[in-house]
């Protein structure tokens, strides 16, 4: 079954982490005050457990999965190195202390982690996916937000999530659990970000 029957399947969670209230703001220009650099912070430390978990999986990855899990893996360094960036014109404290939501998507990459491959890889896709459509929904965004969301619905990302999904396919099974643990993951993550601003 190829993974993108898991949207079709299950549409309602899926469309309630990738249009939540958060990305709506996003795109209208009425987010709480402080939300997106809540998130942003949030979002780096995410990043960096996403990029220790991908490191591993590329390591137990079949070879015909490694090229796209290497290039992700590169892609993710960047993007920490991104993150800095906008820290410093922003003013942001890297350093800030995780949430809960932070904390609890960190467990959950670690029980993937610990999960077989196929499971693990899917898992990925799904994270990288509604990571896209989410921002897609956001798109183009509100003036203060534009250029980050042109960074994450760039054609490449779009192309690496689109590998991801014919590397998960590859190796075949069905893994709704994963993807609906991934889809509440993301929707505490963003109800974090709107919640810290009230």
């Amino acid at each position: 079954m190829p993974v993108s029957d898991l949207l079709r399947d299950h549409p309602d969670a899926w469309a309630h982490a990738t249009g939540h209230r958060f990305l709506l703001g996003v795109r209208d220009g009425d987010l709480p005050a402080g939300a997106f650099d809540t998130w942003l912070v949030q979002d780096r430390h995410y990043v960096a457990d996403l990029l220790r978990f991908q490191a591993r999986l590329l390591a137990r990855a079949p070879r015909p999965a490694q090229a796209v899990l290497a290039a992700g893996a590169v892609a993710l360094v960047e993007e920490l190195d991104w993150f800095e960036d906008v820290a410093a014109r922003r003013g942001l404290d890297l350093d800030a202390p995780r949430l809960p939501a932070t904390a609890a998507y960190a467990e959950l990459l670690e029980r993937l982690d610990g999960a077989d491959v196929p499971s693990a890889l899917t898992g990925l896709w799904a994270i990288e996916r509604v990571y896209l459509d989410a921002w897609t929904v956001a798109s183009p965004g509100a003036p203060e937000f534009a250029e980050f969301v042109a960074h994450w619905t760039t054609p490449g990302f779009a192309g690496y999530v689109s590998a991801l999904g014919d590397a998960a396919d590859a190796l075949g099974g069905r893994h709704d659990d994963v993807v609906l643990a991934v889809l509440e993951a993301e929707v505490a993550f963003w109800d974090t970000a709107v919640g810290s601003a009230r």
